[in-house]
């Protein structure tokens, strides 16, 4: 742990407030009372396979999380300025809990990162890992460190913002899971870890070197504390563990920690680049929550209307008519006119209502802004109608039509390839 796995950060449970602990575990346990927690259909390598693990996305208005060619919608959690309607108080209340839940484990997530950089700056070498009984960030830095005025802290003004910006979560990712209901877990391949609910990976789209903080809860019952007591050689199978293994390298010993009811753990700086991780079921049921800072560069309702408004630039309705046309026909605008339109098609409109009607068990806040989506699509299907009328005509110059033709040939192939893909999946 010290020398390989040293930016894997451990909180035990006595660590967290209680009064934390509470609300946590009992938005987990309403969600999966409204039926909230779906399985993914995800692709892989051209298969498309459901996850064993049932999911939910939690996080900003508009922001989206994409993992496995799936896009995942977030249920909005309650944000000052936004119109969110939820289908009842409890789910409304689980939601709020998860925001008080995300800020604590920013404030941790800050704390351990100046820790990491103090001992850095010191060149302390092989410091003892934060573990089961010590919080050392604590210890180590003021609590007013991490407050929102920057000359307080031990950090330079643009390191500091940098912190702020790897460890401002955006989304949280809820995970369930009840492995005896699951027929049959792959088994860990190198290390004799033994049954996966998760195999190993890297957690996609995130902002680089941004930190992962999980929170953990196992359905433990009194019977499963007392089986945790046995002195076992090697992994005690009733207890869920987080497993990690140096990237693409299986000489170095992999890692595996026990999770215990509302432990907490987080992935520092690159971690999640350097290393993979996997999770390895226990016997009881499992939640986890699991905060991301989500790339949002090209994720989020704002970029694509952004986009769409872009494209329909390129679109005249003549003042005295109903009557539409293109204002230019050069080969740049119409095919990225016609790019738009399939981001439009098939990284939005298809990936929402593909996964269903399954938001709506949450809220509807999605339907409006799909709604206009569509909108904006429609009239795209338009343009495109007018680009190739715009090519049969006779007193087009052959040079110039050859040029839209394979300017925006490419982009419609591929459009009748991915519906063709979408409709048989």
């Amino acid at each position: 742990w010290k020398t390989k796995y040293s930016k894997l950060i451990f909180r035990k449970s006595d660590t967290i407030p209680d009064e934390l602990h509470q609300i946590v575990q009992e938005s987990f346990l309403t969600l999966r009372k409204h039926d909230c927690f779906f399985q993914d259909l995800v692709r892989i390598k051209g298969k498309d396979f459901l996850t064993p693990v049932s999911r939910i996305l939690i996080g900003n208005p508009g922001c989206t999380y994409k993992y496995l060619n799936t896009r995942l919608f977030t249920v909005p959690w309650p944000t000052e300025g936004y119109d969110i309607k939820y289908c009842s108080p409890q789910i409304h209340d689980a939601c709020k809990a998860l925001i008080r839940l995300n800020e604590y484990l920013h404030i941790e997530a800050v704390k351990a990162l100046q820790g990491q950089n103090f001992l850095e700056a010191k060149g302390i070498k092989d410091t003892t890992v934060i573990d089961r009984e010590q919080n050392f960030a604590t210890s180590l830095m003021e609590k007013e460190s991490v407050s929102k005025d920057p000359s307080s802290c031990s950090v330079p003004e643009d390191e500091y913002i940098s912190l702020e910006n790897r460890t401002s979560y955006n989304v949280t990712l809820l995970n369930y899971m009840d492995p005896l209901q699951m027929l049959c877990l792959k088994q860990e391949p190198y290390f004799g870890m033994g049954n996966m609910a998760v195999s190993w990976h890297h957690d996609e789209n995130l902002v680089e070197r941004s930190t992962v903080a999980v929170y953990s809860y196992s359905c433990e019952g009194p019977a499963m504390e007392e089986s945790n007591e046995e002195k076992l050689k090697g992994r005690d199978p009733a207890v869920w563990h987080v497993g990690l293994k140096v990237a693409w390298d299986i000489e170095t010993p992999g890692l595996a920690i026990p999770l215990h009811q509302g432990d907490c753990y987080l992935m520092l700086d690159d971690l999640n680049m350097t290393h993979q991780h996997c999770v390895l079921a226990g016997f009881p049921p499992r939640f986890s929550s699991t905060h991301r800072v989500a790339d949002c560069a090209r994720g989020t309702l704002e970029y694509i209307f952004g986009r769409c408004e872009l494209a329909l630039q390129n679109l005249q309705t003549d003042s005295d008519s109903v009557a539409l046309s293109l204002k230019s026909l050069e080969t740049a605008v119409v095919k990225q006119v016609e790019e738009i339109h399939n981001e439009v098609e098939f990284e939005w409109l298809r990936q929402f209502w593909f996964q269903g009607k399954r938001y709506l068990k949450c809220t509807d806040w999605w339907l409006k802004p799909m709604a206009k989506l569509e909108e904006f699509w429609r009239k795209m299907e338009i343009m495109t109608r007018l680009v190739l009328s715009e090519v049969r005509k006779e007193e087009q110059i052959e040079e110039q039509r050859k040029e839209t033709i394979s300017c925006i040939m490419q982009i419609l192939i591929e459009r009748q390839k991915l519906r063709k893909e979408w409709t048989e999946r």
